[in-house]
């Protein structure tokens, strides 16, 4: 190579009849040579997608918060410029270096939004720019291809639902405490989807755990209290109301099946499990020490769908409608109902 240049450890593999490289690079190094520079260019001749600065402090904030387990992906970067590998031995041909001239353009493929928030953290954490993420280094072959490469990278990229992603989470709070009450409420035990936030037909699944675990959100929101206790609470609350929803303690006793529930009734759906989180909150908040008998009020519900007071608050237009609007309906309803206040909100 003519030029001074980079020189990186890595090895080499094909994809496609074409050479590609993978090294590992200080993250110091990924935040000063890979930049993003197609800000102010038409999309039509960007090889990338604008960059969303609102996404760089969450990622930014989960290297730091989490600096003993933090975990990333490659990023795969374009070099528009001269590229060489150089095996270490005959024995080896495919572990070596890559060198790269320093006048070479790097074109963040995949990663630019790891790369801006690497940059980010090694501002607030100076230790990390000797730690390390692999990068894939293609050749650049123009504008079409690292297009082409871009749409190739993202199409077949499946956002993970949101109960498995609860499911598989053990750093937040809020999924800690809501796979507890899973495992420790009889009436949830065994009856939870936990991979999908849709039930099929032929499931024995009354609830989805993204639902629980949004529903318990509601209930301990502003309660000030740690985890242990916080855990204890949710488990008691969500005890309580099955005791007194006999639809769920009957589905749980292998009196009902739970297709028949989620057929026929509406106290399994999300829209009604997030609305009694947010009435159990209120109803602690007003009444710390008596709240438990307050849930006596439930067991005078009628949980049908043919019920005709879910119209607007469940159902419009006999279909259910999980929106912001029937969902602040439906939780203003069911805080009425565990508060015993009227329309207007009076006691």
């Amino acid at each position: 190579m003519s030029s001074a240049s980079f020189v990186f450890p890595a090895v080499k593999g094909i994809q496609a009849k074409r050479e590609y490289y993978t090294s590992m690079v200080p993250l110091d190094v990924i935040s000063k040579l890979f930049q993003f520079a197609d800000e102010e260019m038409p999309p039509e001749i960007r090889a990338q997608r604008i960059l969303n600065k609102s996404r760089i402090p969450e990622i930014r904030d989960y290297i730091l918060s989490n600096l003993d387990n933090y975990v990333f992906s490659s990023l795969t970067v374009s070099v528009d410029g001269e590229i060489e590998f150089n095996s270490i031995s005959e024995a080896t041909p495919q572990i070596g270096t890559v060198s790269i001239s320093m006048t070479s353009r790097f074109l963040i493929n995949d990663g630019q939004h790891r790369r801006a928030a690497i940059a980010e953290a090694i501002k607030m954490n100076p230790e990390l720019k000797n730690e390390h993420i692999s990068v894939v280094f293609y050749k650049d072959e123009g504008l079409a291809r690292s297009q082409q490469m871009f749409s190739d990278l993202n199409r077949y990229a499946i956002k993970p639902t949101k109960s498995i992603n609860i499911l598989y989470n053990s750093r937040e709070e809020s999924a800690i405490v809501a796979k507890s009450v899973i495992e420790k409420v009889p009436s949830f035990n065994g009856l939870v989807e936990k991979e999908k936030t849709t039930i099929s037909n032929r499931s024995k699944a009354l609830f989805t755990l993204s639902a629980i675990c949004t529903a318990t959100d509601e209930l301990l929101n502003g309660l000030d209290l740690n985890i242990t206790e916080k855990t204890e609470l949710a488990i008691s609350f969500w005890k309580m109301v099955s005791y007194h929803i006999k639809e769920w303690t009957m589905v749980a006793g292998g009196d009902m099946k739970s297709s028949d529930v989620r057929r026929d009734y509406i106290c399994s759906l999300s829209i009604t499990l997030v609305s009694l989180g947010f009435a159990g909150n209120a109803l602690i908040k007003a009444y710390p020490n008596d709240w438990k008998e307050r849930l006596n009020a439930l067991a005078s519900i009628d949980w049908k769908k043919s019920n005709p007071i879910w119209e607007n608050l469940v159902f419009v237009n006999g279909k259910v409608a999980a929106n912001r609007s029937t969902q602040r309906a439906m939780s203003s309803y069911m805080r009425s109902i565990l508060l015993g206040l009227d329309g207007n909100g009076n006691g």
